[in-house]
């Protein structure tokens, strides 16, 4: 048999009293504790000392049972029902015999309006610290989605708004309807799963979540920490249409768009066929003109363009240009030919000079002009052979058109005159 304190094993188990005893023992080392939740249930029978209760987490789905003297309950003001939000002061209690764990209550606590808000105003200034209402982190929820998830309670007024209202604006719109508890203990858990489901659908572009209006109370659980965070979280676009214009709760804030009402997320879920027709009938018009102004600039261009008359006549300015081409040759062979004419002319009377002026027209008549050239220098023109001394002789020799003469005096060393 196993000793109590030695390690359970396969082969060493402890037996069941030693469990419970053991566990008896880690709970009492607890103490006392305070707790706080929503109440799910009241047994209160008459003729009996002890009432047993129910806690509600309203978070998560989790939940403790209570025992507390039966006075404590019925003596509570404002007595206690489902769904009241208290704080309990109690000592937890395992009972080995149906090892079961039990919060045994000795002070009950009603939570107020007043505490309750004050609560609500905490978590909201925390929620917006951690940048949960920030604008920028809001999505916009597409012009026409392709289906439209929503939360909401069964057969009531908010899901007839949200479906009646969109359905008039746009008859082909598509919902996938989740039916949860909206108010009491058990609405936030299933307002989570809902959304949780719906972000799991791919159809699903935007997700409504519609109540009505109701008390402070009612509206609790949409200012829950915990369906805030998830909204926060989901990618998929959430509108929030939760009571009347006035009611102000926490999802409102983190959600990425506030509608006052159902009747205003069913208006705004979808956009109005009748509205988008016209305003597709507009486009078209504007279009229609738009293109037709277009069409009218571009046929008043090209009529432009074919009366220049470039296009009209193209090949009379290239005749035009092959005229003043062959004006301009003839002007210029007539330069030329004038030019030619007058040099011709010039050297004619150049010529005609030079045959006058030059030595072989002299020559030729039989005559010859003769300079007398000595030692000291030229000494004149001979104007006839007399005049020449006795003894002189002249060497005539004709040379490159000049007349080259040498006069040698007495057979001494000659002088070379020309003309």
């Amino acid at each position: 048999m196993t000793a109590p304190d030695a390690p359970s094993s396969a082969e060493q188990p402890w037996p069941v009293r030693t469990v419970a005893r053991k566990v008896n023992e880690w709970i009492n080392r607890l103490g006392a504790v305070w707790v706080e939740g929503q109440i799910t249930q009241v047994s209160a029978r008459p003729g009996t000392s002890t009432a047993f209760l129910t806690l509600r987490d309203p978070s998560v789905d989790m939940s403790m049972s209570l025992t507390s003297p039966i006075a404590l309950v019925r003596n509570m003001e404002p007595p206690l029902v489902d769904g009241s939000r208290v704080v309990v002061h109690g000592k937890p209690a395992f009972f080995a015999g149906r090892g079961t764990l039990s919060l045994r209550v000795d002070e009950i606590r009603a939570v107020g309006i007043g505490e309750l808000l004050a609560r609500i105003e905490r978590l909201r200034k925390l929620l917006n610290a951690e940048g949960l209402f920030d604008p920028r982190r809001k999505r916009k929820p597409p012009f026409l989605p392709n289906k439209i998830g929503l939360i909401t309670g069964r057969a009531s007024a908010a899901e007839r708004d949200v479906l009646t209202n969109a359905r008039n604006r746009w008859p082909g719109a598509r919902f996938r309807v989740v039916n949860v508890a909206v108010q009491g203990p058990t609405a936030v858990p299933q307002i989570l799963t809902a959304l949780s489901t719906l972000e799991r659908d791919v159809e699903v572009d935007v997700i409504v979540l519609a109540r009505g209006g109701g008390s402070v109370e009612d509206l609790l659980p949409f200012s829950d920490e915990a369906l805030c965070r998830a909204v926060a979280s989901c990618r998929t676009p959430v509108m929030s249409a939760i009571g009347h214009e006035p009611d102000s709760p926490l999802l409102d804030h983190v959600a990425d768009v506030r509608c006052s009402t159902p009747t205003d997320a069913g208006k705004r879920v979808v956009p109005d066929v009748a509205e988008e027709g016209q305003r597709v009938l507009q486009m078209r018009d504007r279009a229609r003109r738009a293109l037709h102004g277009w069409v009218d600039r571009e046929r008043k261009l090209l009529h432009s363009l074919r009366t220049r008359p470039a296009l009209s006549d193209p090949h009379g300015p290239l005749d035009r240009r092959a005229e003043d081409v062959d004006r301009l040759r003839e002007r210029g062979r007539r330069a030329v030919l004038a030019r030619l004419a007058t040099e011709q002319n010039g050297l004619a009377s150049t010529a005609a000079r030079l045959t006058t002026l030059g030595p072989a027209a002299t020559l030729a008549r039989g005559y010859a002009v003769v300079q007398r050239v000595t030692p000291e220098g030229v000494d004149g023109v001979l104007r006839s052979t007399t005049e020449a001394p006795a003894g002189t002789r002249l060497r005539v020799r004709v040379a490159d058109g000049a007349v080259h003469a040498v006069v040698t005096e007495d057979g001494g060393s000659g002088a070379q005159t020309g003309s």
